[in-house]
């Protein structure tokens, strides 16, 4: 799952959802150095990854990508999920996505000096084009996966990402439902084992 996944998966707990957030940039045990409800949402983030990789309905949908973007497919569905997270948003929170979002990025500004380096760099990259909020819009998209092609040197061709989403719309929507509702009793088990 990307980043509005991994944040609402923290289930509106601030630390938790630093941890979630920054776990891709935390290596091996180097967690063990952030506060414990940091370091639970860091491995949270983990068993979220390991659930996602290991379940058929995403290896259906990055199947579908398989032929013509190879090991990047995963990594498209992951970024199509959260469109879908975005879309869907009302059937999940409470809370305005806007809301939402503007919530996590003023918690990442609060939080910002003991952030890994690296994700302080991209932090701003992502409040400034609004990421979270602009999964939603095909054109924010089609913005991200520029951005991503760019930094595979222009391997992945994830610029085109977008036209697979548009063609399969109903299928990887159909294939996020039910797989989203899994993931988030997944995550409330996992959450209550990290905890005890």
């Amino acid at each position: 799952m990307n980043y509005l996944a991994h944040i609402y998966l923290s289930f509106d707990d601030p630390q938790l959802s630093l941890g979630n957030f920054i776990a891709d940039r935390v290596r091996g045990k180097d967690y063990l150095q952030y506060p414990a409800p940091v370091q639970r949402g860091i491995l949270l983030h983990r068993a979220i990854d390991t659930f996602t990789d290991s379940h058929t309905i995403p290896r259906a949908s990055s199947k579908r990508l398989h032929s013509r973007y190879h090991h990047y497919s995963r990594v498209i569905v992951d970024i199509y999920y959260d469109h879908f997270l975005a879309r869907l948003w009302e059937s999940y929170s409470q809370v305005p996505l806007e809301e939402f979002t503007q919530q996590f990025y003023a918690l990442l500004q609060d939080n910002m000096a003991w952030l890994p380096q690296s994700i302080q760099r991209m932090s701003s990259y992502m409040m400034a084009d609004n990421w979270l909020l602009n999964y939603r819009e095909f054109e924010g998209l089609e913005r991200v996966f520029h951005g991503m092609n760019r930094r595979t040197s222009m391997k992945s061709g994830m610029d085109t990402a977008v036209e697979e989403l548009e063609l399969y719309y109903a299928d990887f929507e159909a294939e996020f439902r039910p797989f989203f509702e899994d993931l988030i009793i997944f995550s409330r088990e996992k959450l209550l084992i990290l905890k005890t």
